[in-house]
C-alpha cells in the first residue's frame, strides 16, 4: 500500500486551490453588485432631432461624475463642428420604470488632445461615479468598462467587459488642424507624450467613452478610447488588433479643473 497516497492528493488538493484563488478576477465576489450600481450613471451619448426617425442617433458612451450633472465621454463622440444646421446633443436617461427620455447637453469643456469632452446635462442630478485617486493604476489589475457597444441594435442596455491593465505606456500625440489649435491645446502638445493604458479585454465600435474601473473600489481609472489611441498606436496595421486602450482618469481631473 502506498501510504504517501493519501497525502500526496492533499497536497495537490492544496495546491490546486490555491492556483485557482490567485488566477486574476476569480475571487472577485462583488462585480455584479459594482455593475449593478454603476450602470445608472453609463448613458448612450448622441444627437436628438424630434423630426427624424430614429430621434435619437447614437455616437457613443459617456459617463456622469462630480454633481450628476456633468456627463465626462470622448471628443470624437461629438458631431463634426461643421455640421449645419448644428445637432442638438442629448443622452438617453432610463426611468424608474423602465422608459427612456432624451435629456439635452451641451459642451462646456473640450480636450482635443486627450479626445476628452465634458457635458453639461440638463434636468436633476443623476447618480455619479467617483474618480480614482492618482497613482491608483497598476499594471496586472483587474478592470471592468462598462458602454454601449452596438448602440440600440437589441435595446439601449449597457454591457460590462471585464480584464486587466496590460501596460501603462506613452502614445505620441495626435496631429491636429489648425481650427483645433487654441492656446490650451498648444500648450498640451508641447507638454509631449501622454500615458495610456492598454487593456486585455475587447471593445467594439461604441464603447468609446464608457467608464473604465478599479473592480475593487469602483472607482474610475480611465475612458475607453477606440479612435484616438488606436489611430495613432496601430495606423500601420491593415487590420486592427483585439487591444483595448484608455486615457487615464487625471485627465479628466485636469480638464475638471478649467471649467
Amino acid at each position: 500500500m502506498n501510504r504517501d497516497g493519501p497525502r500526496r492528493r492533499a497536497w495537490l488538493a492544496g495546491l490546486a486551490a490555491a492556483a485557482l484563488a490567485w488566477t486574476p478576477g476569480l475571487a472577485i465576489a462583488d462585480l455584479p453588485d459594482l455593475v449593478a450600481t454603476v450602470r445608472p450613471s453609463v448613458l448612450p451619448v448622441g444627437t436628438f432631432d424630434a423630426l427624424a426617425n430614429p430621434r435619437f442617433a447614437f455616437r457613443g458612451s459617456g459617463f456622469v461624475i462630480e454633481d450628476g450633472t456633468v456627463l465626462v465621454t470622448n471628443a470624437h463622440v461629438l458631431p463634426p463642428d461643421d455640421a449645419v444646421p448644428p445637432p442638438r446633443l442629448a443622452v438617453l436617461v432610463t426611468r424608474a420604470d423602465g422608459s427612456r427620455e432624451a435629456r439635452r447637453a451641451s459642451l462646456f469643456e473640450l480636450d482635443r488632445v486627450h479626445d476628452l469632452a465634458l457635458l453639461r446635462l440638463e434636468g436633476p442630478a443623476l447618480p455619479a461615479l467617483a474618480l480614482a485617486p492618482p497613482g491608483a493604476v497598476r499594471e496586472g489589475m483587474d478592470v471592468a468598462f462598462v458602454g454601449y457597444p452596438i448602440g440600440g441594435v437589441l435595446g439601449y442596455s449597457p454591457v460590462t467587459h471585464r480584464g486587466i491593465v496590460s501596460s501603462i505606456t506613452a502614445i505620441a500625440l495626435p496631429s491636429l488642424n489648425a481650427s483645433q489649435l487654441d492656446p490650451r491645446a498648444i500648450r498640451r502638445l508641447r507638454a509631449g507624450p501622454f500615458e495610456v493604458y492598454q487593456l486585455d479585454a475587447t471593445a467594439y465600435p461604441g464603447n468609446s467613452g464608457g467608464p473604465l474601473l478599479d473592480v475593487h473600489t469602483g472607482r474610475v481609472i480611465g475612458i475607453i478610447n477606440m479612435v484616438l489611441v488606436r489611430s495613432t498606436r496601430e495606423s500601420a496595421l491593415t487590420h486592427p488588433t483585439g487591444i483595448t486602450y484608455a486615457i487615464p482618469a487625471r485627465y479628466i481631473r485636469e480638464l475638471l479643473s478649467e471649467k
